[in-house]
């Protein structure tokens, strides 16, 4: 099968399409034809040496797909061959075939096809995590969402209206914002100019929001320390910024708020039922309409470098899928 590699850490120009050997299924595990992979921002920082975990050299990056089960384990049990499924790999999926644990596998609903089944799981497991469990957000309560248009943003943002917040949008773009406008958020906020704490208290009247979102960190991070509301919470999700930045304890002292990490892997680990709950209660809200993943561009698997530049360029808005086999 052929498979993107990566043989040595750098840009996305480092990485080869070559062939590889096809993946057997363990006894637990399905080996799932690729129709579609999900492009993140971490798979970035992986291929660069630069994430925080590191498979061995040389690794196939990708952590979720959408497909068809080509092959089962002889113990794995509630699936069969031809089933069509998301899964989560954590590493291999970009590829025409990987092999996926039965936990890391989901039938997907009649109406959600490949591309939207491969950008699902981890935005929208990442976002309802963060503000169900970590945020407890509330209705009426003012959520702003840091990097709207990239997909745990634009996740988020859907999910806060889902969950009755008043909901900030906020991107550094308008091309961004206009994007994200198509989700109806009651606001939006443009801090491409670096001004944010101004224009979150002009849009609160002053007292800030409930909840941030922020999977930027950099500078935005603290900025939001001084936008928070009394007894707020500012949710740590990434660092698409580059640089982690360090929280003032006195900042938190002064506003009665909360700093509080959104760490999916480890609350999948932890908390299997809730994590597993959570995925029910998202897959149920797609099969009713009422969430609208937007995949907005997809490319061939020969196109990879285009493909994960989008994210190296801060030009990623909704999801990018590479496409390794013809949809049957």
């Amino acid at each position: 099968m052929k498979a993107i590699v990566c043989n040595s850490y750098g840009p996305p120009e480092n990485l080869r399409l070559q062939e590889v050997a096809d993946p057997i299924a363990g006894p637990n595990e399905a080996v799932v034809a690729v129709y579609a992979a999900s492009l993140n921002f971490p798979d970035g920082l992986q291929i660069q040496g630069k994430y925080q975990f590191q498979p061995p050299m040389p690794f196939i990056p990708g952590s979720e797909v959408g497909g068809i089960i080509k092959s089962i384990g002889s113990e794995l049990t509630g699936f069969k061959v031809g089933d069509r499924v998301m899964a989560t790999p954590g590493i291999g999926g970009l590829a025409q075939q990987v092999a996926v644990k039965a936990d890391a596998l989901r039938a997907i609903p009649d109406n959600m096809d490949f591309k939207t089944a491969a950008g699902f799981a981890m935005v929208y497991t990442t976002s309802y995590y963060a503000l169900k469990q970590r945020a407890r957000l509330q209705p009426g309560e003012t959520l702003l969402v840091l990097g709207a248009s990239g997909g745990v943003g634009l996740a988020a943002v859907e999910l806060g209206k889902l969950m009755g917040a008043r909901v900030i949008a906020a991107a550094s773009t308008a091309e961004k914002l206009a994007f994200v406008d198509r989700l109806h958020p009651d606001a939006l906020l443009n801090y491409g100019d670096g001004d944010l704490k101004e224009k979150v208290k002009l849009l609160t009247a002053e007292r800030g929001a409930d909840v941030i979102y922020d999977p930027v960190g950099g500078d935005l991070f603290d900025q939001s320390c001084r936008s928070i509301n009394w007894n707020g919470r500012l949710l740590i999700v990434g660092f698409t910024s580059g640089r982690i930045p360090e929280y003032k304890a006195n900042l938190a002292l002064l506003k009665g708020a909360s700093m509080v990490g959104v760490f999916l892997g480890r609350f999948r680990k932890e908390e299997p039922k809730e994590y597993e709950q959570n995925f029910k209660e998202l897959l149920a809200m797609y099969r009713e309409g009422k969430l609208r993943p937007i995949v907005t561009e997809s490319f061939p698997m020969t196109d990879f470098v285009a493909a994960l530049n989008v994210f190296t360029e801060r030009r990623v808005m909704g999801k990018v899928t590479l496409q390794f086999n013809e949809e049957p």
